[in-house]
């Protein structure tokens, strides 16, 4: 099991959300976040001020993946994320010891398993198709 947390643009969130619903991945935690990696200073004028904005509009989103979801997962953010320029961001994995669903004590695997599992990997294997038919 891993914890696969991307931080990516804001603009690039809701292709990214589609390329992990297609690999079935469901299950994940967004959040806005600030930060500066190699991106350059932007420099704007406000109220007849110079301001510095060292820090831009990210994007975080954190999910935990059993290992067969792992490289799907990565590889959906790197294919949908990716625009080519500085500050497209980062994927981090990270491994997990122990994951308990708390509504009924499910670890582990079984606590990452959506509820509605075969659902969802159906729904997964028809966008697959339609994706492949497409091209």
């Amino acid at each position: 099991m891993k914890l696969i947390i991307a931080i990516i643009r804001p603009e690039k969130l809701a292709e990214v959300k589609e390329a992990l619903f297609r690999v079935g991945v469901t299950g994940m935690t967004i959040s806005r976040v600030t930060g500066h990696g190699g991106e350059r200073e932007v420099v704007q004028h406000y109220r007849a001020q110079t301001v510095v904005l060292d820090f831009h509009e990210k994007i975080r989103i954190e999910m935990a993946c059993s290992e067969p979801f792992v490289e799907p997962c990565i590889q959906a953010i790197l294919s949908s994320a990716r625009s080519g320029g500085v500050g497209d961001g980062k994927i981090f994995v990270q491994p997990l010891d122990e994951v308990i669903r708390i509504r009924t004590g499910d670890r582990d695997v079984a606590a990452l398993t959506p509820v509605n599992a075969d659902e969802v990997q159906r729904a997964s294997n028809l966008l697959k198709a339609h994706a492949e038919d497409d091209a």
